[in-house]
């Protein structure tokens, strides 16, 4: 008996994306995590424990289409030269979109602390505010973010050389280094003498730090799923594309903090 094999032969290095279910159920997530916050920030009883899970939610989808990413990259051979280059621009403009962002919580700021409202007083900050001491805490989150970017650089550096044990040794730091910045983060939060409902000053001060929190998380993770597929030896010195992107991310995180501590820390609580 004979069976027939028919076999297929792609003539384009473009990768043709299978459909998957996982942009919807993103989408999905992301939608509940804002009405949930929306939820908890007018203190419905239960808006903590739906934003708590809804973030879950997030976090699985975000796992398993990595997942699916990986496999094509590693195991199908999709992601060619031509596919590689198209995924740089494609996080090229998620960063600029980014950087959209954060640019309109930098314009709130400075639109209110340049000419104070009759209603602030007409001083910056508004009376009552008790600022942070920018040279405590925050000078020391930005040389830890600054000494993160160098530990990130090297390990591009190392990866790029094939130096195995300079790869695990310098993003292990990185990693160590965006952990201890966020619970400085956090206990900074915890010694704040105003929150998020002081006015302007607090709503811009947590949606500006806060979601720049948010985004080391993210970027936190990513250096975590970077380092395990290392540890499987999914990346090469020419074909490494997932941790180049965290890395980009990375840079862009460091970036915006020095913005955050010159603009809101140092100059905003002058």
């Amino acid at each position: 008996m004979f069976f027939y094999v028919k076999k297929t032969y792609q003539k384009h290095p473009f990768h043709l994306v299978d459909p998957s279910p996982w942009p919807f159920f993103a989408a999905l997530a992301a939608f509940s995590c804002t009405i949930n916050a929306i939820l908890y920030f007018h203190f419905f009883i239960y808006g903590k424990f739906f934003l708590f899970f809804s973030f879950i939610f997030l976090f699985l989808i975000m796992f398993v289409w990595w997942r699916d990413v990986s496999r094509e990259a590693n195991f199908e051979g999709h992601h060619t030269g031509l596919v590689q280059q198209g995924l740089r621009y494609g996080i090229l403009f998620f960063i600029i979109s980014e950087i959209l962002f954060f640019s309109a919580f930098f314009w709130a700021f400075f639109h209110n602390s340049i000419s104070p409202s009759i209603e602030l007083g007409a001083i910056w900050p508004p009376k009552g505010i008790y600022v942070l001491n920018p040279w405590e805490i925050p000078f020391l989150n930005t040389l830890i973010l600054l000494l993160s970017g160098c530990t990130i650089t090297w390990c591009h550096h190392a990866l790029v050389s094939n130096l195995k044990s300079q790869v695990i040794t310098s993003l292990f730091l990185t990693i160590v280094l965006a952990i201890i910045f966020t619970l400085l983060q956090g206990f900074e939060y915890q010694m704040a003498d105003f929150r998020l409902s002081d006015g302007i000053y607090g709503s811009t001060f947590y949606l500006a730090t806060g979601f720049h929190g948010f985004h080391v998380l993210i970027g936190t993770i990513s250096l975590i799923i970077c380092l395990l597929r290392f540890f499987k030896f999914q990346f090469t010195q020419q074909h490494h594309f997932g941790f180049e992107s965290s890395a980009w991310y990375w840079h862009f995180v460091d970036v915006v903090w020095l913005f955050l501590f010159v603009s809101i820390y140092w100059w905003g609580g002058v």
